[in-house]
């Protein structure tokens, strides 16, 4: 089993410890003060609360999963010993590239370096290291501790081994690794993803619909199909020959934007960034945030369970 440490106790990091330690695996999380670090604890505590609460984590399992996270606020005593290091900082290109030269310069040729960046270059990340064949990225999907998903992407440089010790970790933490053969801009998830927000942008610029029933269009029609059957697997199901039909009048309509689109950089200007602005396309007061993410943790945690009883079967 590799020695695990991680660096960064924010959203991602505190998340990913939590899954690691939650398939019994030991792990060092580093915060750079211990407010960081307090906060990362709380954030763990209370996500292992709902696993309890939805039956996912039994009361005496608890003292023994936090035994496991070891938390701290000095990288060297972070990374001392690990065999793979994770690094969760800031989605900053300078910041991951002299964190991995700091990191060849202090730890053995066989450790292993991931980013989990979700979009930046592996190949960049590692161009100021010694070793770049040891560096990948791991993209953890937020929440890390309920959404299966991780990308392994390599980098230019990166070697077999490397990939393979990278899929084996993440089988013991019981994720679905899917491997990126070669680096692109957003890797594979991220530009499935940003493809379907911009012609969903696109739709509500052009009036088609109001933003609610574009998101019930999805919610309620591919929504339900895609956690059983990918876009591909999709296609197959109906019929290549009806999905030719289709694109061949059907591609040249869709949104070809290479920016973003007016009203969704005007909303950023006016400060509505979002749930964490209390604003963004919707408002998101107190009560309408509480209830969309205990919707999406509890449909989350339906799926996991689904999950694990496909596996024992």
């Amino acid at each position: 089993m590799e020695k695990l440490a991680i660096l960064g106790a924010g959203t991602m990091g505190h998340s990913i410890a939590l899954n690691a330690a939650w398939q019994g695996i030991e792990v060092r999380l580093y915060g750079v003060d211990s407010a960081d670090v307090a906060r990362g604890r709380n954030g763990i505590a209370e996500k292992v609360q709902t696993l309890h609460q939805h039956g996912l984590l039994e009361e005496k399992e608890i003292g023994a999963l936090f035994d496991r996270i070891e938390t701290m606020t000095s990288i060297e005593e972070a990374t001392e010993g690990a065999s793979f290091i994770i690094e969760a900082i800031p989605e900053d290109l300078e910041l991951k590239q002299a964190l991995f030269k700091q990191l060849d310069e202090s730890c053995a040729e066989n450790v292993i370096f991931a980013s989990n960046t979700s979009g930046l270059s592996p190949t960049l990340i590692a161009s100021k290291s010694k070793h770049p064949e040891r560096v990948v990225v791991t993209h953890f999907w937020n929440p890390a501790h309920l959404v299966p998903l991780v990308e392994v992407v390599r980098g230019s440089h990166t070697s077999d081994a490397t990939v393979q010790r990278a899929m084996a970790l993440l089988k013991q933490m019981k994720k679905k690794a899917i491997e990126v053969k070669r680096e692109v801009p957003g890797f594979v998830a991220n530009r499935l993803q940003f493809a379907l927000l911009r012609e969903a942008q696109f739709l509500l610029e052009e009036g088609i619909a109001t933003k609610e029933d574009i998101d019930a269009a999805v919610a309620y029609s591919i929504g339900r199909r895609l956690p059983v059957t990918g876009p591909l697997l999709s296609a197959d199901m109906a019929g290549l020959d009806v999905f030719v039909n289709i694109s061949s009048y059907l591609y040249a309509s869709l949104s070809n934007a290479e920016t973003t689109f007016p009203s969704h950089k005007k909303l950023v200007d006016e400060g509505r960034s979002g749930q964490k602005a209390l604003g963004g396309y919707y408002d998101w007061d107190a009560s309408f945030s509480a209830e969309m993410n205990q919707k999406r943790e509890a449909e989350l945690i339906r799926f996991l369970k689904q999950d694990r009883d496909t596996e024992s079967k």
